[in-house]
């Protein structure tokens, strides 16, 4: 018995990881109660199950809103700005009833949290990016109560764990053609999209308000078709939509690489102890596993690959401006975070999610993998061509931004 499980394990490494696209693309879905994913187990460090915990204590108390319900509530316990929202009217939610282009769903987000309201809808959708499991989904019912009840979601795999998701439980923008009901219509293209997505496969099935530089996008410009007093802001600002899709992909890539690290490390630990191998060995096979995984964020992670903007865009909301100022800066006074607007979406093309938990919480052969090589790219050392758009300005300048401003842990 130990001889044939010692075989499964010997051809499993030899044959690597499933065959991917660059960016984990496929058909494969993980499985989520295995032990590189635990899945079922009670969440614990997401923010949204974090939030549940203080309401239960009694440390958070959600006010209700006689007009919002717990939405102004929440969305302050989680640090959601308002400036974030989205309006999308394709019926892509499990709300569709209540969804249309007369009453849009409004996306909020902030670095690690989702919510979803539907005016007049029976509930809150809330989600958060787990460290090390993904996307986490949740609702609040719209009912007053002496305690709220936030209640895990797991239906919502349906569509959040799928190719559009990179195969774990995640987040995406999706881009469809609709019917004057909002309902996708299927014989036409859809598409999941991030920064590097053309612009005219962006946003169908959204509205989108701001200026936009002339380009051409599916989404419908402006917000004149709806009562706009149902909702917490008159916009669905187009910056804030385009670093939701760029936040949203970064969340699931490194979800996705986090997932395979830990494969891989698991059947190392097997083989090691199989064949009484020093438990820290690394083999060849486990070794590019990790490096393949480390090469696909680490290029998603410096805007290798972005579609430049044709123009200046600029936002209807505040959403700019307070994006920017969150986040460390260097004694100079840059960030991650500031905002280009002009030819790209970020002044400095490095994503601001390596700061997160759900970077700093990858598995450390991973972690030091996607260091090196972003450091390797931006110090000149690595000369792939894929990084052709960094000019040596922004391989300095975010090279500069990153000693300063990543902690002494977070560079180990």
């Amino acid at each position: 018995m130990r001889a044939l499980k010692l075989a499964t394990l010997l051809l499993l490494t030899a044959g690597g990881a499933p065959a991917q696209a660059p960016d984990f693309r496929g058909s494969f879905t993980a499985p989520l109660e295995g032990p590189a994913l635990r899945y079922g187990e009670a969440p614990k460090e997401d923010a949204i199950a974090q939030l549940q915990r203080r309401v239960e204590t009694g440390e958070v108390k959600l006010a209700w809103d006689a007009k919002f319900g717990y939405l102004p509530a929440v969305l302050k316990a989680l640090g959601i700005p308002v400036a974030s929202q989205g309006l999308v009217f394709s019926k892509t939610s499990f709300q569709l009833a209540r969804i249309s282009p007369a009453t849009p769903r409004a996306i909020y987000f902030n670095d690690d949290s989702y919510a979803g309201y539907v005016p007049g809808g029976d509930l809150i959708e809330l989600s958060a990016a787990d460290p090390e499991r993904g996307g986490m989904f949740y609702s609040l019912e719209q009912r007053q109560a002496a305690k709220p009840v936030i209640q895990r979601r797991e239906e919502c795999l349906q569509c959040h764990a799928s190719p559009g998701t990179t195969g774990v439980p995640g987040h995406f923008v999706r881009s469809v053609h609709t019917d004057e009901q909002g309902f996708p219509v299927m014989n036409e293209s859809s598409y999941v999209t991030d920064h590097r997505s053309p612009f005219p496969e962006r946003w169908g099935g959204w509205y989108v308000t701001g200026t936009t530089a002339g380009m051409k996008h599916m989404g419908i410009p402006g917000v004149k078709s709806f009562d706009t007093t149902r909702y917490l802001a008159p916009h669905s600002d187009v910056v804030a939509l385009m670093v939701l899709e760029h936040q949203t992909k970064m969340h699931n890539l490194l979800a996705r690489a986090g997932f395979e690290a830990r494969s891989a490390l698991l059947v190392q630990a097997e083989m090691n102890a199989a064949l009484k191998r020093p438990a820290d060995e690394v083999s060849e096979s486990t070794a590019r596993r990790l490096d393949h995984a480390a090469g696909i964020v680490a290029r998603y992670m410096l805007f290798a690959d972005e579609a430049p903007l044709p123009g200046p865009v600029r936002g209807t909301s505040e959403f700019a401006k307070t994006f920017a100022a969150q986040g460390p800066r260097d004694a100079a006074g840059r960030s991650l975070r500031e905002l280009d607007l002009k030819k790209r979406l970020f002044k400095y093309p490095c994503s601001f999610l390596i700061y997160s938990q759900a970077f700093a919480r990858l598995p450390e052969a991973l972690r030091r993998r996607i260091l090196e090589r972003v450091d390797g790219v931006l110090a000149g050392r690595d000369t792939d061509p894929a990084y052709a758009s960094l000019s040596a300005e922004d391989r300095r300048n975010v090279r500069e931004i990153l000693a300063a401003t990543l902690t002494a842990r977070q560079r180990e």
